[in-house]
């Protein structure tokens, strides 16, 4: 995921599988996964949210001047990409 000169790096499919069960087999109710790229350790993290309104908190990608960047943003159920 996320090949390309437009991402920092790519991102193993079966990590983001993962990351996708655990927003989903946790106990709060998450609806959202924000997939973050921290410019410090040089990896992407998973951010779980429950509400829609949450993802525009987080600075785009190429757009942020802070540590971490909202690279993509996916419903957990339906594995779709938020826009």
């Amino acid at each position: 995921m996320f090949d390309g000169r437009d991402f920092p790096k790519s991102l193993e499919e079966s990590l983001f599988g993962s990351w996708l069960e655990q927003g989903r087999s946790s106990k709060i109710s998450y609806a959202y996964i924000l997939i973050l790229w921290d410019e410090l350790e040089g990896e992407y993290l998973p951010e779980f949210v429950a509400d829609r309104s949450d993802i525009a908190s987080y600075e785009r990608y190429g757009e942020s001047v802070g540590r971490q960047a909202l690279v993509a943003a996916y419903d957990l159920f339906s594995e779709s990409r938020v826009a």
